[in-house]
């Protein structure tokens, strides 16, 4: 065991200063695997307190943690109690609510104790009480499996941060050799192909009438045309499968977006999508009197083509190339002007505002087969380009001046992108309205788990859009009965949140 009694030399807290510290992002950041600590701290002061941390400290710390873990199972307890049988709840949605909050609780307490308490030596509650737990031999992060076992070996040991800097910290490494990297996208994708499973089987079984778990596999299985099952099979199916094909479509076109802008904070709204399909979808309801979604369908799909070819054609001007920087202002210039258009046409005509505001939030709901149908070839052959291009893509990550020293074509690689990026949000967003967050926020998940090879992003991307979409229209049903809240809605309340964390958390990987 080190002593801590023993005075720090000066030149010593001098060299963790440029070892450690340096790597870390930002003075904001949490620490995570591979940095560690503060760098907006004197950790000279190390000198002045190398007393061991007091017993309630640590357990304030303690505390903190438990209370990390138990939050996800009092939300579900809250829930699971709100759909008792006299609130219009059933079984089968108490049980869905009871196992989401189980799995939501295990993974807080995997990721809270275990990756951040074993690789970074600090939870959520030493990183506020600025404690380490270390290996008292080694003076190091103790490992994951180390951290997660509920009765720590003798050898570790609850430092102060000052007192774990000073003394060389240092994090678990992450591995990144081929093989770890592998393996590690081989299990994310199994583990989303599960998730994907699971949020599917909590579309088909929650919904505004309460079914049985009878019901639900008599519907599923041996249909016989009782009312239980046209409500799974014409309703609740047809909206599952809508939700995830517009999920998985957004979030590649998201990665897409974002690769081809080189912006971290671009999506569909980005490059003028979202307002020439709402445009458009404002000009046929003022028009020509429509008013159904699949009315809608076509011309949201023309406008959000339209607009893709405007802000093109607008970054292209004067036999320029388009570049990132072109794309992103062409796209805000032409966004603003289609937003002004379409608040214009809605303000001179209430039944055109009355229409669009339930088409403009964004919701998979009232969307039969029909709607799915027409735009699932769009879908496909978007995702196939898509796919086709992340070759492309990957080295035009590397800078244009490098791809084209590569012998990459640029330009016919960002009209090839541009067009599966029209292909999978037009038809997205004429499926089911403008849909907020998805291709923001999946990408950067996605991006932390397979880093930037779009081999990879992509499917990640998907699968996670398709998965978030889901359970956002999943919670939509159960949180305001026995009405509904759109998906768009849900996902803005979850995702702004969610993506503040997400950009605090850490340094975003680069694009």
């Amino acid at each position: 065991m080190r002593d801590t009694t023993t005075p720090i030399e000066e030149d010593r807290v001098t060299d963790t200063a440029s070892g450690p510290l340096a790597s870390h992002p930002g003075p904001n950041d949490l620490p995570e695997p591979g940095t560690t600590v503060r760098p907006d701290r004197d950790y000279s002061i190390a000198d002045a307190d190398r007393r061991a941390p007091g017993r309630v400290t640590v357990a304030a710390a303690s505390a903190v943690d438990v209370g990390v873990v138990l939050l996800p199972l009092v939300l579900g307890l809250v829930v699971v109690r709100s759909l008792a049988d006299d609130n219009g709840g059933g079984q089968v949605d108490r049980a869905v609510f009871g196992v989401i909050a189980v799995l939501a609780a295990a993974g807080v307490l995997v990721w809270n104790r275990g990756f951040r308490d074993g690789r970074a030596g600090q939870s959520v509650g030493k990183s506020l009480f600025a404690l380490v737990l270390r290996d008292a031999e080694t003076g190091d992060a103790v490992g994951v499996r180390p951290a997660l076992t509920l009765r720590r070996k003798p050898g570790v040991e609850t430092v102060r941060l000052t007192v774990a800097v000073a003394e060389d910290f240092e994090p678990v490494a992450p591995d990144t050799s081929s093989a770890a990297t592998r393996r590690r996208r081989t299990s994310g994708l199994i583990i989303l192909v599960a998730a994907i499973v699971l949020v599917a089987l909590m579309s088909v079984a929650v919904g505004a009438r309460p079914l049985t778990f009878a019901e639900i596999f008599h519907a599923l299985f041996s249909a016989t045309g009782t009312d239980t099952d046209v409500i799974v099979r014409s309703l609740r199916l047809p909206r599952t499968i809508l939700g995830l094909v517009v999920g998985i479509a957004l979030g590649v076109a998201g990665a897409l977006i974002q690769g081809h802008t080189r912006n971290p904070l671009a999506d569909a709204g980005l490059l003028g999508l979202n307002a020439g399909a709402a445009f458009f979808v404002v000009m046929a309801i003022y028009l020509f009197g429509i008013t159904s979604p699949f009315g809608y369908l076509w011309f949201a799909f023309a406008g959000a083509a339209a607009a893709s070819i405007v802000v093109f054609g607008t970054a292209s001007l004067g036999g320029a190339r388009a570049n990132p920087l072109s794309l992103a202002l062409a796209g805000a210039a032409i966004a603003f002007f289609l937003q002004a258009m379409t608040n214009a046409v809605v303000l001179l005509d209430q039944t055109t505002l009355d229409s669009y505001r339930f088409w403009v939030v964004g919701s998979v709901s009232g969307r039969g087969p029909d709607i799915f149908w027409t735009v699932l070839p769009f879908i496909v052959i978007g995702l196939i380009i898509a796919v086709a291009g992340t070759p492309a893509l990957n080295t035009i990550s590397l800078g244009d001046d490098v791809a084209r020293s590569l012998g990459t074509n640029i330009t016919l690689t960002r009209v090839v992108g541009i067009v599966a990026i029209t292909l999978l949000t037009g038809a997205a967003t004429a499926a089911c309205g403008p849909v907020a967050f998805v291709g923001l926020v999946v990408p950067h998940i996605a991006r932390a788990i397979t880093g930037p090879d779009y081999r990879w992003l992509l499917p990640f991307a998907g699968a996670l859009g398709g998965v978030l979409l889901v359970l956002a229209d999943v919670i939509g049903r159960v949180v305001v009965r026995p009405g509904e809240l759109q998906v768009g809605i849900v996902l803005a309340l979850i995702g702004a949140p969610f993506f503040i964390a997400l950009v605090r958390r850490r340094t975003l990987v680069s694009l």
